[in-house]
């Protein structure tokens, strides 16, 4: 398996999507973010069923900036409770995953 993951997190503009992504790729946590816009998502929040059109941001970054990624999308998120969750990529292009890692460093 490699190092490289992503992380997935979700917000409710375009124009906040954008903030996250570039603040995580100027700051070298990201090599690229991909922002899927308008998905419908249903949820449960304070006990009762919500749905909201929101943007999902799919974030190309390596296991051991996990954290800071975490920490950095809780900071510019307007959220309460915004999704931080990181899946393993357990294959890819060898070339893709170098320029992962080297985007990040």
């Amino acid at each position: 398996m490699s190092e490289a993951r992503i992380v997935l997190t979700t917000t409710g503009s375009h124009d906040e999507a954008r903030k996250i992504a570039c603040a995580l790729v100027e700051g070298r946590l990201a090599a690229s973010v991909n922002i899927v816009p308008q998905i419908e998502s249903v949820y449960r929040w304070q006990e009762k069923v919500e749905t909201a059109t929101e943007w999902l941001l799919l974030i190309k970054t390596q296991a051991d900036l996990f954290d800071r990624v975490r920490d950095a999308v809780k900071e510019l998120h307007s959220y309460d409770l915004p999704e931080c969750i990181m899946l393993d990529v357990a294959a890819g292009s060898q070339e893709y995953l170098n320029w992962i890692a080297e985007s990040v460093r």
